[in-house]
């Protein structure tokens, strides 16, 4: 079995799910699975455990390339040590894309661990069943409420947690709204949580601990914010019905349940997941001499920081270099601000220079300037009394941004923005505003969001990135209005420092920037930074 590569700092990026193949064009006549892992090369790590006696311990939502290179992996290497009642329970939300390549192949899948200089591959083997939860609620209920289940993992990206602008639970949500109507056949994160842990407690059986991967600021503590809410909505209509179960326990109901008993630790997530091509296939069947439908690339670095609270018992993750903490705010913070705040700035910047990929455009001189002077600006927001060493961190950065193996697309870190700059780059600023400091080029990425927004269609592929605010932020970027006008209707729009003193400064900035964007795009931008 391959070990941990890597044990060092934070950052994390969901990959945007291409669809499977059926087949590959490689000269295979059988696919990955139980049955034909003992043929595979020697040089390719296998499952070291018997796959038939693992008991499944684990539910995880949104089951995408992120997961499987990562949460998947930890739980891999936990298995193999002999904690065999932690396998995973897939469960996709939406699409049955993953369900549909993963089931003939048994779960199985290849990790592909890729430096500039090497390709490792590891076969995956902690996934012991996927469910589709549009096709079938009640088996992703029955899985949830299972008593072997104690720990429920989510990656299901930033949007799916349907917070309003505010921040809190965006009860107007057409997901939430059936939710809250049909409580017995949820289709958010939100419903099934809740249901299953309703469910638990009026058979007696002890609640999951939840822990949210994603990256949510807190991410444990915004869930248990927004489970609790929308548990008190569900509590208040099910009262208006006259549900019996709410009364059955003689408590206050699921939202005071959730509140006081359910653990909601937060963690920290890092590792590059491109997303995966059809010659990432192609080559790996070649490699495997068996089809597998849907292979994970990744680095070779890989990082999990999480509190340590889970009553119900959890695997020994910190034999595999899990870092268990009390507060992982710290980690978080840094992740946030350093990794991914510069993963959008090279990604809209990278676009709107011609740049289809990462290491190219970390490669450009002047983009890889302006990541040096974002950081600079980024750094002083965190905190100085944790610990952090952000000079080693950056530099570790600017190698894994450099890894010319990974081909991680622009595009794919550029989607969902209205959802990631908050944390990612408008809290640095807000902070910096506070601090009597300019966040100039902590601003610029905002701006170079809404140009590569307003650039679909013309410089860019219509869809070439997608966002959860693309039908209003469409409207928007044809109004013809000046750069002032729009970023004012942006800001609004998605809500950006809403209630912040310094709100006005920060969109006086970004119009700015949008200005020279519209000018001379990036280089101009560039320059009147120096100016």
């Amino acid at each position: 079995m391959l070990r941990r590569l890597s044990s060092a700092a934070p950052g994390y990026l969901h990959a945007t799910l291409p669809k499977p193949l059926s087949s590959c064009n490689a000269m295979t006549s059988s696919h990955l699975s139980d049955t034909t892992l003992q043929q595979l090369p020697k040089r390719v790590a296998i499952p070291g455990y018997d796959r038939s006696k693992v008991i499944p311990g684990i539910v995880h939502l949104g089951v995408g390339a992120f997961h499987r290179a990562h949460q998947a992996a930890y739980v891999d290497n936990c298995l193999a040590a002999g904690g065999m009642d932690w396998g995973i329970v897939g469960v996709s939300l939406r699409s049955v894309d993953t369900r549909d390549a993963l089931s003939p192949q048994d779960g199985l899948y290849t990790l592909a661990i890729r430096s500039s200089g090497e390709e490792k591959l590891r076969v995956i083997g902690s996934i012991g069943s996927m469910l589709v939860a549009p096709e079938d609620p009640c088996a992703v209920l029955a899985a949830l409420t299972d008593p072997r289940t104690r720990i429920v993992t989510l990656t299901i990206t930033e949007k799916a947690y349907l917070r309003a602008a505010g921040g809190g639970l965006d009860t107007a949500h057409p997901d939430i709204v059936h939710d809250l109507a049909n409580p017995q056949m949820p289709k958010t994160a939100h419903g099934f949580l809740a249901e299953a842990l309703a469910r638990r407690r009026d058979a007696g059986t002890p609640p999951f601990t939840v822990l949210c991967c994603d990256n949510l600021p807190a991410n444990g503590a915004t869930l248990h914010r927004l489970l609790t809410e929308f548990a008190e909505l569900r509590d208040a209509r099910l009262d208006q019905m006259g549900d019996t179960r709410l009364g059955a326990k003689g408590d206050a109901g699921l939202a005071r349940h959730i509140a006081d008993q359910v653990a909601f630790p937060s963690s920290m997530v890092d590792r590059i997941v491109p997303a995966t091509t059809d010659a990432d296939r192609a080559r790996i069947a070649v490699e495997l001499g068996v089809e597998d439908a849907w292979p994970v690339m990744t680095e070779p670095f890989c990082q999990w920081v999480i509190e340590d609270r889970f009553p119900a018992g959890r695997p020994a993750w910190e034999r595999f270099g899990v870092t268990m903490v009390e507060d992982v705010g710290p980690f978080e913070d840094m992740k946030l601000r350093l990794l991914n705040g510069a993963h959008s700035g090279i990604a809209y910047l990278g676009l709107l220079s011609g740049h289809a990929t990462v290491d190219r455009a970390f490669a450009d001189p002047a983009i890889r300037q302006f990541v040096d002077a974002l950081w600079a600006e980024a750094i002083p927001t965190l905190p100085e009394d944790a610990g952090l060493d952000t000079s080693a961190y950056t530099a570790e950065l600017a190698e894994r941004f450099s890894n010319t193996a990974l081909a991680h697309r622009t595009a794919q870190i550029a989607n969902d923005g209205s959802q990631k700059l908050p944390q990612r780059i408008v809290a640095s600023a807000i902070e910096r505003l506070h601090a009597s400091a300019a966040p100039r080029h902590l601003m610029l990425v905002v701006a170079a969001w809404i140009a590569a927004c307003e650039a679909r269609g013309k410089a860019l592929p219509e869809a070439h990135f997608t966002d959860p605010l693309d039908v209003p932020m469409t409207a928007i970027c044809g109004n013809r209005l000046s750069a002032a006008e729009t970023v004012a209707a942006v800001f609004d729009l998605a809500g950006f420092a809403k209630g912040e003193p310094g709100r006005e400064r920060l969109m006086e900035l970004t119009a700015n920037h949008l200005e020279q964007l519209r000018r001379g795009g990036p280089a101009a931008a560039f320059a009147a930074l120096g100016s």
